[in-house]
């Protein structure tokens, strides 16, 4: 769920600021599971694993996913129900090496965001452990 962050307004009332609000809200994520994309595009380990006749669907679902995650709207799950990662990924052969390859193309895209410090690191470090979450067999 959104990951709070107490701030203080201009006239020093507390608020509440969601991650998502913090770095850009949708415009951020969208750049972030574009450019995502474009490296998943040219890999041979995972592109098998996408569904080029729906590529467009699958940069809003995991934009609207994680834009929920972060506190953004709920859209993804009012559309999907519950995100349940693993089963949606169960079908998929998800074994380490297509963790790291997912994990080189994610580090990519969230560098170009350039993003300050403690946000750059608080978003890695979610992804990387939903990346080692996700793996389902160790064959290669």
């Amino acid at each position: 769920m959104a990951d709070l962050t107490l701030r203080t307004g201009e006239h020093g009332d507390a608020a509440l600021e969601t991650f998502w609000a913090q770095v850009g809200g949708r415009a951020t994520f969208e750049r972030l599971v574009r450019r995502f994309y474009e490296g998943v595009r040219g890999d041979e380990l995972l592109w098998p694993m996408y569904p080029e006749h729906d590529l467009e669907g699958a940069i809003q679902r995991l934009t609207g996913f994680l834009e929920q995650y972060w506190g953004g709207p709920a859209d993804y799950s009012r559309e999907r129900g519950h995100p349940r990662l693993r089963m949606r990924h169960a079908a998929y052969k998800v074994n380490p090496a297509a963790r790291d390859r997912w994990l080189h193309h994610m580090r990519v895209a969230v560098d170009s965001l350039e993003l300050p410090p403690l946000q750059h690191e608080t978003l890695w470090d979610y992804l990387e452990r939903a990346a080692h979450s996700l793996v389902n067999t160790f064959d290669e």
